[in-house]
């Protein structure tokens, strides 16, 4: 049980595994005001940077859990550097059926909700975690604009436009599952491009290590059209954020 080994590759140097930057993140904690000792659920932890940080930064305790080998053994390293390996812990599993043992004052998922079908599936899971009065965080894109045609719908990662929806239609449809959205943060252009353009390296960094590997061929094609294919769709079209919704 893992990801495929391109996703390792394409984000080697990432910390944070979606388009938000280090201070981004630190601003989602410090608007969520969380108490010390809060506890903390993120499925789909990735390389563990939310959990690790928060830990440092607000004293809360939590668990992340990841398909990854590799991201896991990162997370692990992570806290470590941080010194914070006795308030957080990363387990290696499948997210999309992993409910907390005891509630949880925040139960989050970053940017991965196919664990769960989808936001409302994910929603749903992430509130078998959380105590009464908890808050979920859920890190979903939107469109930015509608794309003109199926070619720029598909260049966004999407089989249809119906996969995304613009901004405002997303947060009615956590509010049409009985939650108040009650703080945001959002990606921008910029944040987009360290995201993106960071993977470009990293991949053409594999490729010059790695020239006779059997992913060399699908690495180097992907490398081919990643910069023109992000700046001429995903950076237009694309938008990305993370909310923090309370049950009515």
């Amino acid at each position: 049980m893992d990801l495929p080994r391109i996703f390792s590759i394409r984000e080697s140097s990432h910390r944070i595994h979606n388009p938000l930057t280090d201070d981004q993140l630190a601003t989602l904690g410090r608007a969520l005001h969380l108490a010390p000792e809060s506890r903390v659920l993120d499925l789909a932890s990735g390389s563990g940077e939310l959990l690790c940080t928060w830990a440092r930064d607000h004293r809360i305790t939590g668990t992340g859990v990841d398909i990854s080998t590799v991201f896991t053994e990162r997370a692990r390293a992570r806290a470590a550097e941080l010194g914070v390996s006795d308030r957080v812990g990363f387990v290696h599993g499948d997210a999309g059926g992993h409910v907390s043992d005891e509630p949880v004052d925040v139960a989050a998922c970053i940017g991965a909700t196919w664990i769960a079908g989808g936001p409302s599936g994910t929603v749903e899971l992430l509130a078998r975690s959380v105590r009464p009065g908890g808050l979920l965080l859920i890190g979903e894109p939107y469109w930015r604009r509608l794309p003109p045609d199926q070619e720029s719908v598909e260049a966004c990662h999407a089989a249809d436009r119906s996969d995304f929806l613009l901004l405002p239609e997303l947060i009615e449809q956590f509010t049409g599952l009985s939650y108040d959205v009650v703080e945001m943060v959002l990606a921008d252009q910029a944040s987009w491009d360290r995201y993106r353009a960071a993977q470009w390296l990293n991949l053409r960094r594999w490729l010059d290590r790695n020239p006779a590997d059997e992913l060399a061929a699908e690495v180097r094609a992907e490398l081919d059209g990643a910069a023109a294919n992000y700046t001429r769709y995903e950076r237009e079209y694309l938008g990305w954020g993370v909310f923090a919704l309370m049950r009515r």
